[in-house]
């Protein structure tokens, strides 16, 4: 099999959930674009695949890092423009990811006490609350022992429950 056609098969069984994954991990709702880098990488990395892990782990870990250096990059691209504004020109307005998760108050508030995590937290609340990867796979894409996967989800559950409680009075003070 060609490595286009493998990384076509994997484009079908696992470009939905790269997606979510960099739409949580990132907050943009423009990602499109970065699933197709993540998807490149793959393409030209994929001899360097030796097949320890699970395809999927494997891809997350390609799309964690991409999502990294998409945001440095739009993070110098947004000083580059505040240093450059012109005064006619027509502010962009992006949609936010308030209008894309037009679902329940509670799913936003939830969408919204993930991205005010830490990005440790969070991108380990994606992965294992969100995505449902096991400890090994998330060690995996994280570069992480297990035990720092557990102990690091355990503490960012409890930053999420507390920033729900306090966002929902306690509609998650159950769980």
């Amino acid at each position: 099999m060609s490595k286009q056609q493998i990384i076509s098969d994997w484009f079908h069984q696992y470009s939905d959930d790269i997606y979510h994954f960099l739409i949580y991990r990132m907050g943009y709702v423009d990602v499109e674009d970065v699933v197709q880098e993540v998807f490149i990488r793959a393409i030209k990395g994929l001899d360097s695949f030796q097949g320890d892990s699970h395809p999927k782990t494997w891809l997350f870990t390609i799309a964690r890092n991409t999502a990294v250096d998409e945001i440095r990059k739009r993070s110098r691209n947004k000083w580059k423009s505040y240093l450059t504004f012109d005064a006619k020109q027509e502010p962009i307005v992006e949609e936010t990811p308030e209008k894309i998760i037009e679902s329940s108050e509670e799913n936003k508030e939830l969408y919204l006490a993930i991205q005010s995590l830490k990005t440790n937290y969070r991108e380990v609340v994606i992965l294992r609350g969100i995505k449902d990867l096991s400890v090994k796979e998330t060690s995996l894409i994280l570069n992480w022992s297990e035990n720092k996967v557990r102990s690091t989800f355990h503490r960012a559950k409890k930053v999420l429950q507390k920033e729900l409680q306090t966002e929902l009075g306690g509609i998650y003070s159950e769980q």
